[in-house]
């Protein structure tokens, strides 16, 4: 008789036990079904179903264009390609800022529509009030604080954030209202290492960095970046595990050869 191996889902308590035990969180983005199905049998523990889905799906500029009802899709593909990981889907820009009955609303049809486990927010203290009526709904809650892309314009550079002394004593304020409000986790991006172990520290939350050094919970790059399919992106931060870019480049300039040559198909490949 066949015994079946039973997957131990990753879920925010998992999370909570992997900080307490000193146990490092593993995340990724993915965007649809085939990559979210690969990066979870691997053994990754969380999936961001990021709005960087804007850039490397859809080829924006910025994260800002990528609408609910897209993130819904992207979202609901990456649910069903994953068995363990635990799914997180960014809240898109214009979808909770500055209205909290549109933040609930708009985090309810996420869970709902896509079966996704988690909505993460950018923001602190100006974003809370939408934080805290997402939680009250059962909804969990992941915060990003440091650069946050959907304030682009704003910040008018993705240069490293926090390094003044006023915008770190504000960064550690906004970590501690996140995790007094209930979030059950928080991404730290691109800031002073020694400000995000400090955080990491503070917090009983864990706390995952994007070029926030080697002091926090856990880590998370853009799968893209990472497999080098995007060649146009070299942050300091970045360690390339593959060069697909290249690598698939030169299959298809195979495959277009072996089909103007007539070499494939040949016999065997065909009926």
């Amino acid at each position: 008789m066949s015994v079946q191996k039973t997957i131990r889902k990753v879920t925010t308590h998992v999370l909570q036990e992997m900080k307490e035990r000193g146990e490092k969180i593993s995340m990724l983005t993915a965007y649809d079904f085939s990559m979210a199905r690969m990066i979870d049998h691997a053994g990754i523990d969380v999936i961001l179903v990021g709005d960087s889905a804007s850039n490397v799906m859809a080829g924006h500029e910025t994260t800002l264009p990528i609408t609910l009802d897209q993130m819904i899709y992207h979202a609901g593909s990456v649910v069903r390609g994953t068995d363990r990981a635990l799914v997180v889907v960014d809240l898109p820009f214009g979808s909770y800022q500055g209205n909290s009955k549109e933040a609930l609303n708009s985090a309810i049809r996420i869970m709902k529509e896509s079966g996704a486990h988690a909505v993460k927010m950018e923001g602190g203290e100006e974003v809370l009030e939408g934080v805290k009526r997402i939680l009250t709904a059962g909804v969990p809650v992941m915060g990003h604080l440091g650069l946050t892309p959907q304030s682009i314009y704003k910040f008018g550079t993705y240069n490293v954030r926090a390094t003044e002394d006023q915008e770190a004593e504000k960064l550690i304020r906004d970590a501690k209202l996140l995790e007094d409000a209930g979030c059950f986790a928080l991404v730290l991006e691109k800031i002073p290492s020694a400000l995000a172990a400090k955080v990491a520290g503070s917090l009983h939350i864990p706390v995952i960095g994007i070029g926030a050094g080697g002091g926090v919970d856990g880590q998370v790059l853009v799968v893209h970046d990472m497999l080098g399919i995007n060649n146009e992106f070299s942050p300091r931060f970045l360690r390339r595990y593959l060069n697909l870019y290249e690598d698939i480049k030169k299959a298809v300039g195979h495959y277009i050869i072996d089909v103007k040559s007539g070499d494939f198909p040949n016999q065997q490949e065909q009926y």
